[in-house]
């Protein structure tokens, strides 16, 4: 298992630590056993199937149709490397992302990441297990990897899974540096500049009505700035009062999954996405 996966583990266990001592890792508010078992589904086949098949066929496909181009981006610089990254990767998951809260059946691939009633790092790598599959960023990852950026993105994903799996916890660490007058402008900065905890969560929220809640926006992954640009931010230093998906019906653990292999609830169907 290559350095760069053993420190984004080392990262996700040392929010679950936290999680585990602080806010019950394993008993959240309303969390109900379908929860458990989309998580744990979820995410060991990310990780042990979709990623590491996306990154094998990737390889194969480029090495059958261009195999002149392999490793033609080695000698890159590392500051034009890691913008790449940022466009190909983080850029184009925000507009994915963004895409699945205003189309129907994209909604109903990423719905299960919202479904749950609370906000902890089970929820990271919790989606449909089609989700990841199609997820565009995730090939054109592979795709710079082909090229020679192999030795970027060690360290490209390292850091942006780090600020992903923060801005999940409920754990938040941004929370008590708000209260520190001094670091205002710091993290007046920061907050326009990464995903944190309270603008993250403000996506999760359950009810629109909610100050601390914009589920129509706040879609960044690594870079909020994306938001800010892309004009989809909400900034308000606010945490939801509730979590969850408004005015959707129940979906079990089958259609969260596997829709559209198990389908919608029959009478109950799911004709537009919650936001």
């Amino acid at each position: 298992m290559p350095m760069s996966t053993w420190a984004v583990l080392g990262v996700y266990l040392t929010f679950a630590l936290i999680e585990l001592l602080r806010t019950r890792l394993f008993a959240k508010p309303g969390q109900t056993r379908d929860d458990a078992v989309v998580e744990v589904a979820s995410t060991v086949i990310l990780l042990a199937l979709t990623q590491p098949a996306i990154v094998l066929a990737t390889d194969w496909l480029l090495d059958h149709w261009l195999p002149q181009y392999r490793g033609a981006l080695t000698d890159l610089n590392i500051v034009a490397a890691v913008l790449l990254f940022l466009v190909f990767d983080d850029m184009a998951q925000y507009w994915w992302h963004r895409a699945s809260h205003s189309t129907a059946w994209l909604y109903n691939l990423h719905r299960a990441h919202h479904n749950a009633g609370y906000m902890s790092v089970r929820l990271v790598y919790r989606n449909n297990l089609l989700y990841y599959a199609m997820m565009p960023a995730i090939w054109f990852s592979g795709v710079l990897v082909y090229l020679g950026l192999g030795w970027v993105y060690a360290g490209y994903v390292v850091v942006k899974q780090t600020v992903i799996i923060a801005a999940h916890s409920d754990a938040a660490w941004d929370r008590p540096l708000y209260r520190i007058k001094a670091l205002s402008p710091l993290m007046w900065l920061v907050e326009r500049t990464i995903s944190t905890p309270a603008t993250h969560h403000a996506h999760h929220g359950q009810h629109a009505t909610d100050p601390g809640t914009h589920y129509k926006g706040n879609y960044g992954n690594l870079l909020f700035f994306w938001d800010v640009l892309f004009g989809s931010a909400r900034i308000t230093r606010r945490y939801p009062e509730s979590y969850g998906v408004e005015n959707l019906p129940h979906a079990g653990f089958g259609q969260q999954l596997l829709w559209p292999l198990v389908p919608e609830n029959k009478g109950e169907p799911v004709t537009a996405p919650r936001d």
